[in-house]
């Protein structure tokens, strides 16, 4: 390569728009990470140790950081079992076998107060430092358990208060929440992960897996992604106890 082929290519990553992807090594922030990396951003994806039931998760998000070659990826540990109030980080049992229609309808006690939330906050964070203007999330309001913070109005609201309460955006750097899956079913997500090339047996999305690491094939999420490999006509390639 000729130095001015080198100068030209160091022109184009200092150009390359940066982000912040949050991920959580589910089907919908892989997704997520995948429509980032295709739309040209340069991107930094952030996890969380958050107190969960399982490490399984951070596990697979590192798997997938790597295969989709992300800028860099940090965890972030934080604990939100001090508050408790979920099933994903208090004493309380994971619901299992629901129908569809019950998975749909009410708040569930797999809600983790405040959540997204606090893993936009951290990517806000991170956003102002890096520096972007861009994070993106993998929230859906089709195929969802019913949480408050997937909704439109709060992404809204929450991009409304990053740039108001932001050094960067009150010296007029605006940020964007972007929400890529918030309309589309989970049949939808599964065909656009395919289309990207997405390799999904890197992904893990079960609430309460089997101390070997296989999911459980019983809860909302499992029940969720089931239904939506069934009716995009794909196998799902992960393992399940139960199916």
């Amino acid at each position: 390569m000729s130095f001015v082929d080198l100068a030209r290519n160091l022109a184009r990553q200092e150009e390359m728009k940066r982000a912040v992807v949050l991920l959580s090594g589910g089907i919908d922030s892989t997704t997520t990470l995948a429509i980032a990396i295709a739309e040209g951003y340069e991107t930094y994806a952030l996890s969380f140790d958050y107190g969960q039931r399982h490490c399984i998760e951070t596990e697979a998000a590192r798997r997938v950081a790597k295969s989709l070659g992300v800028k860099e990826h940090r965890i972030a540990k934080i604990d939100l079992r001090v508050f408790g109030g979920s099933a994903l980080t208090d004493d309380v049992d994971v619901p299992k076998q629901r129908a569809v229609k019950e998975i749909a309808s009410g708040i569930p006690v797999t809600y983790v107060p405040a959540r997204n939330t606090i893993f936009l906050a951290y990517a806000l964070a991170w956003a102002e430092v890096i520096p972007a203007n861009d994070i993106f999330i993998g929230v859906n309001a089709i195929d969802y358990s019913g949480y408050p913070d997937c909704r439109p109005e709060f992404i809204q609201a929450f991009e409304n208060m990053a740039n108001v309460g932001t050094k960067a955006g009150v010296e007029s750097r605006r940020f964007q929440i972007h929400t890529p899956l918030i309309k589309l079913s989970k049949t939808d997500i599964i065909h656009k992960a395919v289309e990207l090339g997405v390799d999904v047996s890197l992904t893990h999305s079960c609430y309460d897996p089997t101390p070997e690491g296989l999911a459980c094939g019983e809860c909302d999420s499992c029940l969720l992604r089931l239904k939506g490999f069934r009716e995009a006509g794909i196998t799902d390639p992960i393992r399940y106890a139960k199916k």
